[in-house]
């Protein structure tokens, strides 16, 4: 909540944030990179939904005021000050996703200088590149904040909400698609990036994992876009799961910093673990339970240390995420930075959410797993306050496909209702293997 807040507070009076900044002063940089000022309702919004806590939208926070950038001016580093002006978390959203609503020719998302690859700051430099990442990301934004501005009373922007999310899903059908995996981007001249027209970086994983993640992708098109970074991007040889391929170095076109890296370097081609994450999370998505759990245990840290050999390939701490693990050459399978990486909390997300299924939502307790066929149970353990749930999930050959019990009593809606009353609970979740199996890999997703 405190978190939220503070972001908030380092938001720009026109919309924009700074990208990073550096407590107590504050001093930090102000950028035209696409992506980072969206995040705040994207986690207000997971926030909501998942504590109930609608009054942190009418928590007020400042805004920051500072000098515009100026024409071709990437970013600058400053101290900006507060601006006198000041408006609730809520509104602050909002304002972020108005900022976000710039599109180009192709009716996506203009890239600026970089949007989640911050590397890629030359795609759309003059204004005019688009990321159809970007897109996947925005329509899911303004999928989940339309259901905020219902619950907040703001029926107008509901509905604008939904009208972009409807032309941004339109673009992306047009515009996103390579034949066999969306693309990645497009330049400031329109040259496609992620197509298997280009020399290097021919497929990217962000745009397949969000296709799926954010429900905006052709279903038959996801699938597709999936079974090709299966082929392309995963390496279960030697354990590494690519950001990219082939790693920029060949080719003519200039996407950025990013071509600075060695191939098969950080963000140029190697293993970027916060995009292997998203990328496993599609997979559970889509209901493929025997990828997401081979894929899980090839990027999980403490099987890099499981044998002596591995820790000499790796190099780094196996107890703590690595933000990058090298992919080619010499340094294949080394750990890059550890601690200080943001795929750390996506890999419990995942654990948590997509493995083994659990979601918080309204005080209820739902389970949505996508465990191994083979497994016949699993024990979970989930305190809520202070009080503990022991939860058993269990997998038969017969039976619904899904039924809960909550200390001996069936459940009617297959949630549990959580109580803060310091009494240990008992839960009993029983699913039908095949019935579940199926209803995932044909349902679940395209909700």
């Amino acid at each position: 909540r405190k978190q939220i807040l503070l972001c908030a507070s380092r938001q720009f009076e026109e919309g924009d944030v700074q990208h990073w900044w550096h407590p107590p002063s504050g001093r930090g940089v102000r950028t035209r990179i696409s992506d980072d000022y969206l995040w705040l309702p994207f986690v207000t919004c997971r926030y909501v939904v998942h504590t109930g806590d609608t009054q942190i939208l009418d928590e007020s926070s400042s805004f920051l005021s500072g000098r515009l950038l100026d024409p071709g001016e990437e970013s600058y580093y400053d101290l900006p000050s507060e601006s006198g002006q000041s408006a609730r978390l809520y509104y602050h959203c909002v304002r972020a996703i108005k900022h976000g609503l710039s599109f180009g020719i192709h009716g996506l998302p203009l890239m600026g200088t970089g949007d989640w690859n911050d590397g890629m700051d030359r795609v759309g430099a003059d204004g005019k590149g688009e990321s159809v990442w970007l897109g996947f990301f925005l329509y899911d934004v303004l999928v989940r904040f339309r259901q905020i501005a219902i619950l907040h009373s703001d029926p107008d922007f509901a509905e604008q909400c939904k009208d972009e999310a409807e032309k941004l899903r339109v673009a992306i059908d047009e515009n996103g698609w390579d034949g066999e995996w969306y693309r990645r981007a497009y330049f400031d001249d329109g040259t496609p990036l992620g197509s298997s027209t280009n020399t290097d970086c021919q497929i990217d994983s962000i745009a397949q994992s969000w296709s799926v993640l954010s429900g905006a992708g052709n279903p038959d098109r996801s699938e597709m876009a999936m079974q090709a970074i299966e082929k392309r991007l995963i390496n279960k040889d030697a354990g590494i799961i690519k950001l990219l391929d082939p790693p920029f170095d060949k080719g003519q076109t200039d996407p950025g910093y990013i071509k600075g890296y060695l191939p098969g370097i950080r963000e140029n081609g190697g293993q970027y673990t916060h995009a292997a994450v998203w990328m496993i999370m599609a997979f559970a998505k889509l209901g493929d339970s025997s990828q997401a759990w081979e894929l899980l245990q090839m990027i999980n840290p403490v099987n890099h240390g499981s044998s002596k050999d591995k820790v000499a390939v790796y190099k780094v701490e196996p107890y703590v995420i690595a933000g990058d693990v090298y992919s080619d050459g010499v340094h294949a399978g080394r750990g890059g930075w550890t601690w200080y990486t943001g795929s750390a909390g996506w890999m419990y997300q995942l654990i948590i959410e997509s493995f083994l299924g659990l979601h918080t939502e309204g005080g209820k307790l739902s389970f949505n797993p996508c465990i191994p066929i083979e497994w016949s149970s699993i024990k979970v353990h989930y305190r809520y306050g202070e009080t503990m749930y022991h939860i058993i999930i269990e997998q038969k050959n017969a039976g619904n496909k899904l039924t809960v019990m909550t200390d001996g009593i069936l459940q009617k809606d297959d949630a549990v209702s959580l109580i803060d009353d310091k009494i240990i609970h008992i839960v009993t979740v029983t699913i039908n293997r095949y019935i579940w199996g199926e209803l995932r890999k044909n349902e679940v997703i395209w909700i």
